[in-house]
């Protein structure tokens, strides 16, 4: 009987032990896992031939050298590009939702377990190409209050509690009150999952 090939995950990543570790995770769940320490170096590979059917590339956003953003849009000039799935930092939010928008399947936030880097992968795997579609989630959106959805896009922006009470004229107790009820309302865990479902995306 022929086994199927792995899928590939192109993993990288500047940070060596991280990198390592997290390519033993995806390794231990059954992708081969290709690492490289800067995109520069990924894209060159690629461009040689290191293009299997079956693959998605996990990369971090913020490296010396060449980002993750514009390792994106480098691939985009690609005949056959491969999905990206996205790895930030809090504060790369706002390049998170960019990058989205841009085309990304999805992006994951440090520190994360096997299960998100995993379903983060299997989602790239399984669409060369991540539609966006803002109306998705109409129903659940409309559920908001004005405030709601002003204290939503301004998290989205990626900005800060202090921030956006600042900007709205409220407390920051306020803001986080706000945020709880959003959140619930729209089952979701933490601003990852919020910017995909404003998206369109989750």
């Amino acid at each position: 009987m022929t086994t199927a090939p792995r899928a590939t995950v192109f993993l990288i990543d500047d940070n060596e032990a991280f990198r390592r570790s997290t390519a033993w995770l995806l390794e231990a769940s059954g992708y081969e896992a290709r690492e490289f320490d800067g995109a520069e170096k990924f894209l060159a590979a690629w461009r040689e031939g290191a293009a299997p059917a079956h693959a998605c590339v996990v990369s971090d956003i913020r490296m010396p050298g060449m980002s993750g953003i514009e390792l994106q849009d480098e691939l985009r000039k690609e005949s056959a590009p491969p999905p990206i799935v996205l790895i930030t930092a809090h504060g790369d939010i706002p390049l998170a939702v960019e990058a989205m928008r841009k085309g990304a399947v999805d992006f994951i936030e440090k520190p994360f377990d096997e299960a998100t880097l995993t379903g983060a992968v299997e989602r790239a795997l399984a669409s060369q190409t991540a539609t966006l579609d803002p109306a998705r989630h109409a129903d659940a959106l409309a559920q908001l209050t004005p405030r709601e959805r002003q204290v939503l896009e301004l998290v989205v922006a990626g900005k800060l509690n202090k921030t956006i009470a600042d900007t709205l004229g409220i407390s920051i107790k306020t803001v986080e009150l706000h945020r709880s009820n959003m959140m619930s309302k729209l089952g979701v865990r933490n601003v990852p999952d919020l910017v995909k479902l404003f998206l369109g995306y989750a």
